[in-house]
């Protein structure tokens, strides 16, 4: 059974930082990149930053030089270390894990950033 396991999150000020951390396991074969996506009430699903295991990385305009995805492919899991943290950037965060085979995703964390 596949399973994308997330962890983190939560509450804080703007201006603060938070860590996310995503790790798969199980019926998960041939990784071939991971990453964050986040969606607030009311807008669409959008890529915050992305990963493949040769470690290119890919972020999103709206977070570049505050936010950093990073990964450990040995443990098959990704971190999103986010600072300066801004209240715009408060919705549910979820983890994607493409293989050759298909897509599976985290079931969300709550990233909430008050001003």
């Amino acid at each position: 059974q596949a399973q994308v396991q997330q962890s983190g999150g939560g509450l804080v000020q703007a201006g603060g930082s938070l860590r996310l951390s995503c790790a798969a396991s199980g019926s998960i074969f041939s990784i071939t990149d991971m990453g964050w996506y986040r969606q607030a009430p009311g807008n669409e699903r959008q890529l915050v930053a992305t990963i493949t295991r040769g470690g290119s990385t890919n972020l999103a305009d709206s977070v570049r030089g505050r936010f950093t995805i990073s990964g450990d492919n040995a443990k098959n899991t990704v971190y999103l270390q986010m600072n300066s943290l801004k209240p715009e950037d408060t919705a549910v965060y979820l983890c994607k894990v493409n293989t050759w085979s298909g897509s599976f995703w985290g079931q969300g964390t709550q990233v909430t950033v008050s001003s």
